[in-house]
């Protein structure tokens, strides 16, 4: 591996601990991701001639906090800004000590990232486009796949963000209720809770199946948003959503060692060994399920939870209970209507009812704008036309599938089933 591609990989992974760390110090998340460019410039120009460092991911964070501090000195408010830092940083040293945590608080810079980012001041989709690039790592191309929207239109909402928090003096803090005040009247954590639920949910949906690139999986995301949804239910424990959410991560993580073959290709669910699939977190999946509710009063993320928890429930995939699925999707689809939500339904209601069935369903998305990229649709068509031995038909939606998705590993699988449409 190169010194170029192992930088890559190892900002990849670390950049958002590396922004937080650094947004500490410089208290705006906008000059927080300069200076951890500015790092990752630094090592591209040293690595080469004095070799990888033996921690690199400290040697980054420690040259971005020398930036920082250099930042620091050269304002005209250094002494009010030492005197913030000064608790938290020894100038003289590389080695960042967090400040000691408050009632409520948790001591995680990550965690407070996301707050900062998922403030109430910016729009829903401007905290999450923030969000996803400076603690997810993903770029503008990935945002855009995620919401469905040109990458011309993430780039503005970010560019945005970043300026009305500067402009805002938005404070770098896990923030705390004021008792007795509705959450709506105060900028605190109830009213910025769906948005952070929400990206903590992308950044995991971007490592379980990576929109673009090699590789179906990316493990660090999928890493940092568990522990991120795990420090949420200890600072939250009585928001249901947020253990809801946990649950669901939790579940959909365990079966990670399934779902790609020793050649790195994806495993369909129907094909997984579901030996491999991880109990311990199926278990942690189960009892964070039963803290978020009784189920009559589950919301989007529980409810999702309780899917995923029917999936590893089922000794094998034809034991699945897919009308309990079919069910649950439509509760979802009235709490969070979505065509996403109502695709995955179809998929429930073939099980159920059969292919034909569903068709319709799906059908019935394809004039649906979000979708026109969306190539899970051709996907699952392409399965139920196979299904209903249309094979000729269900060829054209596997190849058409193949040519929207920009991930090396599923193109592949889409073009195996292109090949043998009649074959799952």
């Amino acid at each position: 591996m190169t010194v170029e591609s192992t930088l890559e990989t190892v900002f990849r992974m670390e950049s958002a601990r590396i922004v937080a760390t650094v947004a500490r110090i410089v208290r705006d998340v906008g000059i927080a991701e300069e200076i951890a460019q500015d790092a990752l410039v630094s090592a591209l120009e040293q690595w080469p001639r004095s070799g990888i460092p033996e921690r690199p991911g400290a040697w980054l964070t420690a040259a971005a906090k020398h930036r920082a501090v250099d930042l620091v000195r050269r304002r005209e408010t250094y002494a009010r800004k030492l005197a913030e830092v000064g608790r938290t940083l020894d100038l003289g040293e590389a080695v960042y000590d967090p400040e000691p945590s408050g009632p409520g608080d948790i001591d995680d810079d990550v965690l407070r990232l996301v707050f900062t980012t998922c403030h109430p001041v910016l729009s829903a989709d401007a905290r999450a486009a923030l969000t996803l690039r400076l603690v997810g790592g993903l770029r503008t191309d990935e945002i855009a796949r995620a919401f469905l929207v040109p990458e011309a239109t993430v780039a503005a909402r970010i560019t945005r963000a970043k300026r009305t928090l500067a402009k805002a003096d938005v404070a770098f803090e896990v923030p705390y209720e004021e008792v007795g005040v509705p959450p709506d009247e105060v900028w605190g954590r109830a009213a910025r809770l769906g948005s952070v639920l929400e990206v903590v949910y992308l950044i995991f949906n971007e490592g379980y199946a990576a929109t673009a690139g090699d590789d179906l999986l990316r493990p660090g995301l999928c890493e940092d948003a568990l522990r991120l949804a795990r420090g949420l239910a200890a600072l939250m424990p009585e928001e249901s959503e947020v253990h809801g959410l946990a649950a669901l991560l939790e579940l959909q993580t365990s079966r990670g060692p399934a779902r790609t073959g020793p050649d790195g290709r994806p495993v369909l669910l129907a094909d997984q060994n579901r030996s491999r699939w991880n109990r311990l977190l199926i278990r942690r999946g189960y009892a964070a399920l039963a803290r978020a509710g009784d189920g009559r009063s589950y919301g989007p993320y529980a409810l999702q939870a309780a899917i995923a928890a029917c999936h590893a429930r089922a000794a094998s995939y034809e034991e699945t209970d897919w009308a309990t699925i079919a069910a649950l999707y439509g509760r979802l689809g009235v709490l969070a209507p979505s065509p996403v939500v109502e695709l995955n339904r179809a998929v429930a209601v073939s099980m159920t009812e059969g292919p034909a069935a569903a068709l319709p369903i799906v059908d019935a998305l394809a004039t649906e704008p979000s979708l026109a990229r969306y190539h899970l649709l051709p996907s699952v068509r392409g399965d139920l036309l196979a299904r209903l031995g249309r094979t000729a038909e269900a060829r054209a939606e596997f190849e058409r599938a193949a040519a929207l998705t920009r991930n090396e590993s599923e193109r592949a699988l889409l073009l195996g089933r292109a090949r043998k449409p009649g074959e799952a």
